[in-house]
């Protein structure tokens, strides 16, 4: 029977999620990969335990997470909560979300109130739990109403089957909307995931600023560009990495020529602060006073603790941060 550590709370930093009574982890742990199929239930164990032993409280599944079978993550997320960290639910932070393709038919899919309702109700089956910390729409929907999805999260919240609820992919103008319904409703968005690395910089062109006023906390997920702002590919494309394959989208998105030679020069730059490429690529989406935390996946308890020793150096020099700017542009 797993007993967490008595250090847990030592050194993990803590950010305050928008204006919330919240605070998350700097470093957050995602299960949209390495939780479905690809390693043994007590692989996945290690990571999750030895997470929470580094004051990583906040754990952040979906539906559809869980190679090759989607709701795979949850469920198992669910048994290892069952034999090991379900006497520390009340330390735990634990979000689901639902928005994309998940069952058949026209139920399954996008941002209706029955959809949303039922696939919390599912995951929470799976996971075992009576509620989740926050409940995200995934993704916007160009064709539900946006007050029919927004009024689904906050009946949610008011059955109690959600602590808070947040959102998932939305642009400026999106979340400034979904942000003001969900306020008029006395639910308010606690916090927005988008996607943000050094070299998918959206957010900061509208985004950022929405969630500052609106006191919306902001968690950001791929900001290690799936595995691209690390030293896997300085050398090309290994054989057995995520970028090889079949199927997957890195390649292109993140590793072409051009982009290679930017990861090298890096590289470089975090090579002169001591640290990792991933480390400075963590730090460097931390650097945002809007961000409150970053989502990293992990597929070993290794890489988990050479992310989380980015936080020993998060400071940038304008030097630094200048250098950064003239290998991204």
């Amino acid at each position: 029977m797993y007993t967490a550590a008595e250090n847990r709370y030592d050194t993990m930093k803590y950010r305050r999620c928008g204006r919330s009574g919240v605070l998350l982890p700097a470093i957050s742990l995602g299960l949209w990969q390495n939780f479905g199929l690809e390693k043994p239930l007590e692989e996945q164990r290690q990571i999750l335990c030895r997470a929470f032993d580094l004051g990583i409280t906040h754990f952040d599944l979906a539906n559809n997470y869980g190679h090759p079978a989607r709701g795979k993550a949850e469920e198992n997320f669910g048994a290892i909560l069952k034999s090991d960290l379900m006497p520390y639910r009340d330390e735990l932070f634990i979000s689901t979300k639902a928005g994309y393709d998940f069952w058949p038919g026209p139920y399954g899919n996008w941002g209706s109130r029955k959809y949303l309702i039922a696939s919390l109700d599912s995951s929470l089956k799976r996971m075992g739990l009576d509620y989740v910390d926050v409940f995200y729409h995934h993704r916007p929907d160009p064709e539900t109403p946006l007050e029919e999805t927004m009024g689904a999260l906050s009946d949610i919240v008011r059955q109690g089957k959600a602590l808070y609820v947040g959102i998932s992919n939305y642009q400026a103008d999106e979340a400034s909307r979904a942000i003001a319904i969900l306020k008029a409703n006395g639910t308010p968005c606690l916090i927005h995931q988008p996607r943000y690395n050094m070299f998918e910089r959206w957010v900061e062109d509208g985004l950022l600023g929405v969630l500052d006023r609106g006191g919306v906390g902001c968690i950001c997920f791929s900001p290690l560009a799936q595995g691209a702002l690390t030293g896997r590919y300085l050398n090309g494309i290994p054989e057995g990495s995520r970028a090889s394959r079949a199927g997957t989208t890195i390649g292109g998105r993140y590793l072409t020529e051009d982009k290679l030679e930017k990861i090298r020069a890096l590289n470089g730059i975090a090579a002169d602060r001591g640290q990792s490429l991933a480390q400075m690529a963590l730090c460097w989406v931390l650097r945002r006073k809007e961000v409150t935390s970053v989502l990293i996946g992990a597929s070993s308890t290794a890489q988990l603790e050479d992310n989380v020793m980015s936080l020993n150096r998060m400071e940038f020099t304008a030097d630094e941060l200048q250098a950064i700017e003239n290998i991204l542009k």
